[in-house]
């Protein structure tokens, strides 16, 4: 599937959660994304990989989507920018990356927040949103995420999404150019085999 085709086939997809809306990025959207990642830079650098010195650049945007188009062709990654559903702001984004089907049937959650609307319940949505997506529509049986120790505000998120601390990872992740310890955090679909929850209703 070529890339203009992945944006167009997937431009009518809408995640709806509590109070926002999740759907894939597509090309229309480089200058909100670009305005938002700029003002959000200082905030978001201690919890991300290092920033290319060209990442905020359209040739870099138009890179970014066709990495997510082969990922999404593939079946390996599902991602999202998030929207506040009053104004549909343009609020973050959330991923879920790395599915392993066979055996596993697991992905990982990652997220960002830009500054202005860090605080204000938007991410924990999207990712109880991505939740459901991922139990329902994939049917997958769990999810996996990770953060820096000292990063209190995401492990209170994924505590209140659901998610159950597991462990403890030495060097887990690069992390503004340094390799950093993870808290690693768990969550098991609450559905069984075939889209039956564990009370028997059919979902």
């Amino acid at each position: 599937m070529a890339l203009l085709d992945w944006i167009g086939a997937e431009s009518g997809l809408r995640i709806e959660g509590e109070g926002v809306r999740l759907r894939p990025p597509r090309a229309a959207d480089y200058s909100e994304w670009r305005d938002l990642r700029a003002r959000s830079r200082e905030f978001l650098q201690p919890w991300e990989p290092t920033w290319p010195a060209d990442d905020l650049t359209r040739a870099a945007f138009r890179r970014r989507l066709a990495a997510y188009a082969r990922d999404r062709e593939a079946g390996v990654a599902h991602p999202f920018f998030i929207y506040r559903q009053g104004d549909d702001a343009l609020v973050g984004g959330i991923t879920l990356s790395n599915i392993r089907r066979g055996v596993a049937q697991m992905g990982s959650v990652g997220y960002w927040c830009g500054k202005p609307y860090a605080r204000h319940g938007h991410t924990l949505a999207a990712v109880k949103t991505l939740a459901g997506f991922a139990f329902r529509s994939l049917a997958l049986h769990r999810l996996e995420a990770a953060c820096l120790p000292h990063n209190e505000p995401s492990r209170r998120l994924l505590n209140k999404a659901g998610f159950t601390e597991e462990g403890y990872a030495k060097a887990y992740l690069k992390i503004n150019g340094v390799w950093r310890d993870h808290v690693l955090f768990g969550l098991i679909s609450p559905l069984g085999d075939a889209g039956v929850d564990q009370e028997g209703v059919s979902v």
